[in-house]
């Protein structure tokens, strides 16, 4: 037997003031774009921004569906609306935010584990780490580079 042992790397920051412009701005996308999301049976509103190496920040949310398998989260859609755009080796950054009109959400919104796989594909794509920031309505925002390392280690692959 062979014991294998994985460890993900995070940042913890007490405020965005902490990061650089670029991410404080793609966390302020992000909350923007959970305003866009259609979630009336959760009412969990999840906003993703994704910020391209050129500057671009293109953004995605979630889209429930009462047929809960057809609903759409949030970091997949800016994902595929970013490859319907032709600019997946671009992406630098990513960013997720949520509005939860029940209570406060306040620890960091991470990814659902079909997100993580779709990142991790799209990382690979990019060719580069890609920078995930995760934050809640308020509070906390965690911060990691590589999606394959930290997000998804055993991400199915061939």
């Amino acid at each position: 037997m062979k014991l294998i042992q994985q460890n993900a790397l995070f940042e913890e920051f007490e405020h965005s003031d902490e990061l650089p412009l670029d991410e404080q701005g793609l966390l302020i996308a992000a909350w923007d774009a959970a305003n866009y999301a259609y979630a009336p049976y959760s009412e969990f509103q999840v906003g993703c921004a994704i910020l391209l190496t050129n500057g671009e920040i293109i953004i995605g949310s979630n889209q429930e569906n009462i047929a809960f398998p057809s609903t759409m989260c949030a970091e997949r859609s800016a994902l595929f609306a970013t490859s319907a755009q032709g600019k997946t080796e671009l992406i630098a950054k990513m960013a997720i935010r949520v509005h939860y009109r029940k209570k406060l959400y306040d620890n960091p919104i991470t990814p659902c584990g079909a997100c993580r796989q779709v990142m991790a594909d799209y990382e690979k794509r990019a060719k580069r780490n890609i920078i995930v920031l995760m934050q809640g309505e308020t509070g906390k925002i965690l911060r990691t580079t590589g999606i394959a390392q930290n997000l998804l280690p055993f991400s199915f692959s061939f």
